[in-house]
């Protein structure tokens, strides 16, 4: 099963991610203080290699958001990871929803963080996101 599809032009993660193809990126929220303790943050840890501490950027083969700091931490750091994409063409970065779990963001309030993300070719967002866009 593919973890992409594309879907009215829109570049799409699955929302069920179990394994990593080549070059793929697992996007997920946690805590600036990188305690991956639950949801997609400790399945991030687990099978794709998150470092525990590490509460934002690249480690493995996963990208942490934090999430939990409030929504102008959020925004900031989406915009750090937009610079991340832009500089690793070569990965394919699936983002889950991030935030609308345990961080209790609603993908209304997230999707639109992610809107410059939407014209990369690398970035894949999740339907729930382009919905809201």
């Amino acid at each position: 099963m593919s973890n992409t599809s594309i879907i009215d032009g829109r570049r799409v993660a699955s929302d069920r991610i179990a394994k990593l193809g080549e070059n793929e990126i697992f996007v997920f929220g946690s805590n600036i203080q990188g305690a991956h303790g639950g949801g997609a943050a400790w399945f991030a840890h687990k099978q794709f290699g998150a470092e525990w501490g590490v509460g934002e950027g690249l480690t493995g083969r996963t990208y942490a958001l934090p999430t939990m700091e409030g929504e102008a931490s959020l925004k900031r750091a989406v915009g750090h990871f937009i610079v991340c994409a832009k500089q690793h063409p070569e990965l394919t970065f699936l983002v889950t929803a991030v935030g609308c779990g345990i961080a209790g963001y609603t993908p209304n309030e997230v999707a639109p963080l992610f809107k410059e993300a939407t014209s990369l070719d690398n970035v894949y967002l999740p339907k729930i996101f382009w919905d809201n866009l």
